[in-house]
């Protein structure tokens, strides 16, 4: 199954760009070319896959397609209707990589894991996945189904993965998919001592803005920043690369919004960067991460 190091999207958080932006973001990614595109159905409602299946006319073949979708009815009949959602929206009778987003606690998943198959079966989807789950809720749905890939939120402030569920899927044979990678814009170092967000903002709910943990994640980000500055670098490709470093990791979702952030996300694969800068971001990470509680997931979303 073809992952390559980058992947570019839509995502939910960019409800205040026009579809002029995000169409272009998407070009310019493909010219620089990126070709695992990922997106979601709970995306804007729809409105990501709707802007993507646009931008593929006439490329669809050139490129590797992924999206996902939850929802509360867990059977397999509802698995199959969200995957036939997804392809209307997209506008394409195929998509690559279909995942589950997210789990639900305390149910079972199995039945949306089979429903998944008869759409491999059908042809509607190639490779099965599913994202933010539990070693214990993959090995649920492994039961009646094959995961292919994990993605999961994993960055310099967030790295509980580490411990057990990227071994566990490489021990496993499942692609590790890693989103996030900027941790919801904190690792371009935009942010002052005061986040400065406003009312309404939903980084409120992300857990390294919480007021007792941004002090110690800011000041460790200062620091990450002035290693940046040393190698004349942005944070911003530091942190896509260390990512990309990281045994077990396939590849990284990297959402963009304008063709200016697409230009800086994709420039990261170019960069040289010496070996001691990743060792220095990982020690400047393991005093951050030291303030950062298991939460289960950076966005304390418990479906």
């Amino acid at each position: 199954m073809p992952l390559l190091p980058m992947a570019q999207g839509g995502s939910w958080y960019a409800k205040d760009a026009t579809d002029t932006d995000l169409l272009g973001a998407l070009h310019a990614a493909y010219l620089a070319g990126i070709r695992h595109y990922d997106t979601a159905a709970g995306y804007g409602n729809g409105r990501s896959e709707t802007l993507l299946g646009q931008f593929l006319e006439g490329k669809r073949e050139s490129v590797f397609l992924a999206s996902k979708s939850h929802t509360d009815e867990l059977t397999a009949a509802a698995a199959i209707t969200e995957v036939e959602g997804s392809l209307n929206r997209l506008g394409v009778d195929f998509i690559d990589l279909y995942y589950i987003h997210w789990p639900r606690a305390g149910r079972d998943m199995r039945p949306v894991m089979e429903g998944l198959e008869t759409a491999r079966a059908q042809g509607k989807i190639g490779a099965v996945g599913v994202s933010n789950f539990s070693i214990a809720q993959m090995e649920q749905v492994a039961e009646v189904g094959k995961i292919e890939v994990h993605q999961l939120g994993y960055n310099l402030l967030w790295r509980y993965a580490e411990a057990e569920a990227i071994p566990y899927c490489r021990a496993h044979d499942i692609a590790v998919v890693a989103y996030s990678p900027l941790g919801h814009g904190i690792l371009t170092g935009k942010f002052g001592r005061d986040p400065g967000l406003i009312a309404g903002d939903q980084r409120h709910s992300i857990l390294p803005f919480r007021a007792d943990i941004w002090p110690h994640v800011h000041a460790g980000v200062e620091q990450m920043k002035r290693l940046a500055a040393e190698l004349d670098l942005p944070l911003s490709t530091l942190a896509i690369r260390w990512i990309l470093g990281q045994v077990g990791v396939k590849a990284v979702v990297a959402g963009g919004r304008t063709r200016e952030q697409v230009a800086i996300n994709t420039a990261a694969l170019e960069a040289a960067i010496p070996a001691s800068a990743f060792e220095e971001l990982a020690e400047i990470s393991d005093a951050i991460m030291a303030h950062i509680p298991d939460a289960g997931n950076l966005f304390n979303h418990y479906p």
